[in-house]
């Protein structure tokens, strides 16, 4: 359980003022026991029942003010009707006028303030004390003392709205402080990040050239000098070791701690294309796949990305192609490989975007290999996503 009953009493504000009100009441009765019979204005009970009837609208102060002040106003038919008001109306009065002085904006606070006490000063001035005799006197006095508790309860809670202002606003320039703040320290440990990685795709790329060369070094004089060949692939095996090294520690400096710890697996490629197909067709959608041209050994990074390209359009095709038809072609090319994804569907919608982040996602994944992405409504009707990216058989080293 969190806070004690004062934090119970603030999230509960009818419960709270609604003890505010009997403990006025309480108060009042207490004054009248206190008080000898002969001087009270009537029976005690109906005393009581008088002051509970004139501290109800305090119940209702925060949690509904406009209907508390209408309650309040119409308890001033007490006094006319008795001569006399119980003290508990008195105080409701100071209660609201500060309630609405505390919460409201100025204009608002004003007019409630003034919807209270001209209905009090009118009836101060149309029933006469029991002393004929201090008649004018006494109704001057009571206006002038009405006037003078509404200015001061009034002014008390504009001070305290102000203040609660001064502290907000200085609680919101704290905050904000504190976010330029925390956003400075984090872009300082991007730029460090992005420094550090600079400098380890450096070596990176150094190593990996060294690697390079090594290797077509060795792969000449295979036949001619083993020896050679052999201590050239040796400096490969230890140069990748490092280079492997490197890489990893690059790819913790680029990581940032709200991505997730990379996976063990291996990253799906060309391979997967066909269980992709397979899974989109149980999902609902019929799906053709159609393989042009001879496969070969390719980049993972070029395979990964034509498996996340087909994953992404089959997705999207799925989710708004509705009831239709998908065919999948790759095709591979000499010197470069295309893959092209297009449905039957009703295509996407005046203010849609079919695609919407995966369609940045397979741009950026084919400019990095300077491949080129075209992609939306087909002429005759659904949508089409196509890709391009030029490509280099692997162990097409030049002797």
């Amino acid at each position: 359980m969190t806070g004690g009953p004062r934090a119970l009493l603030r999230r509960h504000p009818l419960a709270a003022d609604a003890l505010f009100a009997a403990a006025l009441v309480l108060v009042e009765a207490v004054f009248a026991l206190l008080t000898p019979a002969e001087f009270r204005p009537g029976p005690l009970p109906a005393a009581i029942g008088w002051s509970v009837l004139c501290a109800a609208p305090v119940a209702l102060r925060r949690v509904g003010p406009w209907p508390a002040m209408a309650a309040a106003v119409a308890t001033l038919a007490v006094p006319v009707l008795l001569g006399q008001a119980p003290a508990t109306q008195s105080l409701a009065f100071v209660v609201l006028t500060y309630t609405v002085a505390a919460h409201r904006p100025a204009r608002s606070a004003a007019v409630a303030a003034l919807a209270l006490w001209v209905p009090v000063a009118a009836v101060n001035v149309v029933v006469p004390p029991v002393e004929a005799a201090l008649v004018e006197v006494s109704r001057a006095y009571l206006v002038f003392n009405n006037l003078l508790t509404a200015v001061v309860a009034y002014a008390v809670g504009r001070a305290v709205h102000a203040r609660r202002a001064t502290t907000e606003a200085l609680r919101e320039r704290a905050r904000s402080a504190e976010q330029n703040q925390r956003g400075l320290a984090e872009r300082a440990v991007a730029d460090e990040r992005r420094r550090i990685a600079r400098e380890l795709h450096d070596v990176v790329a150094h190593q990996v050239s060294v690697m390079g060369v090594l290797a077509t070094g060795a792969r000449r004089v295979l036949r001619r000098d083993p020896d050679a060949a052999d201590e050239a692939v040796a400096t490969i095996e230890d140069t990748s070791r490092a280079t492997l090294r490197e890489l990893r520690r690059l790819l913790d400096v680029l990581r940032t701690d709200a991505e997730p710890a990379a996976e063990l697996a291996p990253q799906p490629g060309l391979a997967g294309i066909e269980t992709l197909v397979e899974q989109v067709r149980e999902a609902g959608l019929p799906v053709t796949l159609r393989i042009e041209g001879a496969p070969g050994p390719l980049e993972e990074g070029v395979a990964l990305t034509v498996y996340r390209i087909v994953q992404e359009a089959l997705t999207n095709a799925l989710k708004h192609a509705g009831a239709a038809t998908a065919v999948v072609r790759v095709t591979y090319g000499a010197a470069f490989l295309a893959v092209e994804v297009t449905d039957t569907g009703r295509g996407p919608g005046p203010d849609s975007d079919r695609v919407g982040h995966g369609l940045v996602g397979m741009r950026e994944r084919v400019g990095l290999y300077g491949g080129t992405l075209r992609a939306g409504a087909r002429p005759g009707g659904g949508y089409r996503v196509y890709a391009r990216i030029p490509v280099e058989r692997l162990g097409a080293v030049p002797v």
